[in-house]
Formats: structure tokens, C-alpha cells, sequence
């Protein structure tokens, strides 16, 4: 029994990470400039993709590319149920609806299927999430947009640096969004980016980041100028150059970030195999996922409690715990305006009522991931049928 607490997913900051942001607090420059411009061009190249536009967070960046690709008040865009609020409420801060569809049971993305049923002459883009750091299935919903002549926004924000079919996240069609969130592979704190291979919408990106001004505080400071002129309104949702520093040596980090995460789920299946109570996570053949989560699927006809009495299980045991996620159409928003009822979508459901994210972070130590192996044998044995 751990005499400590183990957190659910704290960052590694490193003495490299400090000595970036006091350099930039000591500069004299701590909004959007210098670092947050070098920010945008490493982490386009890193992912394979021709421009990024850095944003003060995923959602913001989410936002920024519906606007971009012209949803307006009576469009609809189709949404995984199976995601954090953010994922739909860009949608209605829109006046759009976003239409919620079911998950494959399996891997918990998005399931192809449900979105083509979904298509209205209302639907205006599919915004596909990449749960838990494993890809959707890109070429199918690729090819549904082609068919429907819709856009494809992806909420990437759990898929840095997962590949699809040996491509990086964040170099396919349309528009990639993702976070920077403390708890994500790459944090910033705080921040997001879209990343796109459309140079148009890349330039309007950037242009609503700012509040629609045609040049930015650090663009006029460095040619002497104060003259600016508004071109369309926009918005405050540009990175700082504080967060920027913290992302670029992040950035440098992400592969041997990813490499603990995949040892560290490694170890998790390995030892969770054999237990017939559980589930482990499942994998699409196509996808190399970056294991920014780690989701077992409770069996709950082979034990004698549910879900909720098993975190409070974990919890005893200091074991840090997360559920990912509530589905949306549980809400009481999107209940009570759309009228959901639970078994609309009956894979979501179910699993919401099944699933536990474990710890899985680069600061676990080898204890760390056998007190959370301890835990859930320990747990598994003394309440299994």
C-alpha cells in the first residue's frame, strides 16, 4: 500500500523548461513575439504540416477554425458524444448544433458509420476526436467529407505525436487542432495550435487571433511603427511568448516523452492480460498511439462492484484516477436542449459506465507503475464473483 498519493498525469519540467521562461521573463517581451513565432515554425515541421498558428488553447483553436471554414447560426457539425466539453461548445458559441453520434465500442473513437447516418443538407463539418492519443479512422471519414463535400476539423488535443498509417497527426486534411493543457504530452501550462496545409486559412487564423488587426504588438515594435488597421473582428486567444518557451523545449522532449508513455503501457498490459474483470485498452491496427491515456474497460458481471465503488477502491489505495469522459448527451445542457436521453447512444453509454483512466506519465517511476498494478490486482481479487 502506497503511503503516498500517486497523481492522476502532473508535467515534467526540467531545469531547461525554467531557464527558457526566466530568460524570456528577463527580456522584457512576455506576450506574443519572438519565441511564440519560433513555436509555430518547429512545431508545423515536427508534424509534417506547411503552417501553425499558435493559440492560447485547443478550444480556442477549435473555435478559430469553424469560423474559418464559414459555420454560422443553423449549420450543424457532427461531434463524437465521447469527448470533453470543449469539442461541442465551440459549436453552439456559433449558433450552430452540434449533432452528437455514437462511439465504436471498442477503441472509444468516433465511429465512421454513425457520422454518415448523421448528414443532413445542414451538416457543414465533421470534427473527429482522437481519444486517448489514438488516431480515428482517418480514411474513412476523409472519404465520407470528400463524398458530402464537408470540412474536417480534428480535435487532436490527446494525439501529439500519435501516427496514422506511418503519417504524424497533424499533416492530414483539413485542420488539426491541438493542446498544450499541463497534463498533455507537450505542456505549455496553458496553449493550442492549428496546424493546416491551407496557406488562406492559416492567414485568416492568425488574423482572428489577434483581434483581426492586420500586425501584431511585437511586428510594430521591431519596425518602429504604432499604426494598425483592423480588417475583421476577432479575438484574444494568441500564445505568449512565456507559454512559447516552456512549448519549445517541450517540443524537443515529445519523442522520449512518448517512448516512457509506451513502456509504461507496456507494463500495464502485460500485467492486466490475463484478468478477465478488465479490458485493456484496444488498438487499430493502423495507429501508433502516443498514450496520453491509458482506459481499462471494467467487466461488471465478473465483479461484485461498479465503476464509481471501484475508483473509491483506487482511491484507498492513493492511486490517481480520471474518467474520460462523461459523454456529452449526459449533460444537462445538451440534455435538456436536444432532448437526450442515455441509451442514445448505447456504446457511449456503456462504457462510460465501464471505463477508468490510470496514470500514465514520463515522471512514473518503476514503483509508481507497480503500486498501480498492485492496486488494481488488489482490487480485482477481493471483489471478483
Amino acid at each position: 500500500m502506497r503511503k503516498t498519493f500517486l497523481s492522476f498525469s502532473p508535467p515534467l519540467i526540467g531545469q531547461e523548461e525554467i531557464k527558457q521562461v526566466v530568460k524570456t521573463l528577463k527580456s522584457g517581451w512576455l506576450t506574443t513575439g519572438p519565441k511564440a513565432k519560433k513555436f509555430e515554425r518547429n512545431f508545423a515541421k515536427f508534424v509534417d504540416a506547411k503552417y501553425a498558428v499558435a493559440t492560447n488553447s485547443c478550444t480556442a483553436a477549435l473555435h478559430l477554425c469553424l469560423k474559418i471554414i464559414g459555420v454560422k447560426s443553423g449549420d450543424e457539425v457532427i461531434v463524437p458524444t465521447m469527448t470533453f466539453a470543449a469539442t461541442a461548445e465551440v459549436v453552439e458559441h456559433l449558433n450552430a448544433r452540434p449533432v452528437l453520434v455514437d462511439i465504436r465500442p471498442d477503441t472509444l473513437i468516433i465511429d465512421p458509420k454513425q457520422i454518415e447516418k448523421a448528414i443532413t443538407k445542414k451538416t457543414k463539418a465533421i470534427i473527429p476526436v482522437h481519444h486517448g492519443g489514438q488516431a480515428g479512422e482517418i480514411d474513412k471519414i476523409l472519404k465520407i467529407a470528400k463524398k458530402y463535400k464537408l470540412k474536417v476539423v480534428w480535435d487532436a488535443a490527446h494525439a501529439l505525436p500519435t501516427k496514422y498509417k506511418g503519417k504524424i497527426i497533424g499533416s492530414f486534411p483539413d485542420l488539426t487542432c491541438f493542446s498544450f493543457y499541463v497534463n498533455k504530452t507537450l505542456a505549455a501550462g496553458q496553449g493550442g495550435i492549428i496546424t493546416t496545409n491551407n496557406k488562406k486559412w492559416a492567414e485568416q487564423a492568425r488574423l482572428l487571433s489577434f483581434h483581426g488587426i492586420n500586425t501584431n504588438p511585437w511586428k510594430r515594435s521591431t519596425v518602429g511603427s504604432w499604426y494598425y488597421e483592423i480588417i475583421t473582428p476577432g479575438f484574444e486567444c494568441n500564445l505568449t511568448d512565456i507559454a512559447a518557451s516552456l512549448g519549445l523545449v517541450q517540443l524537443k522532449r515529445v519523442n522520449s516523452f512518448l517512448q516512457k508513455r509506451r513502456r509504461i503501457a507496456q507494463a500495464y498490459n502485460q500485467a492486466f492480460k490475463n484478468l478477465k474483470e478488465i479490458d485493456i485498452p484496444v488498438i487499430g491496427k493502423n495507429t501508433k498511439p502516443c498514450w496520453h491515456l491509458y482506459v481499462i474497460q471494467l467487466n461488471l458481471n465478473k465483479l461484485k462492484i461498479n465503476r464509481n465503488q471501484f475508483i473509491q477502491e483506487l482511491k484507498k489505495r492513493n492511486i490517481g484516477f480520471s474518467v474520460h469522459f462523461i459523454p456529452l448527451h449526459l449533460h444537462p445542457y445538451y440534455r435538456e436542449k436536444y432532448g437526450y436521453k442515455a441509451n442514445d447512444f448505447p456504446h457511449a453509454y456503456a462504457a462510460y459506465k465501464r471505463i477508468i483512466s490510470l496514470p500514465i506519465y514520463p515522471k512514473m517511476t518503476q514503483k509508481d507503475i507497480r503500486d498501480v498494478v498492485w492496486a488494481v490486482k488488489d482490487i480485482v481479487k477481493k471483489f471478483k464473483k
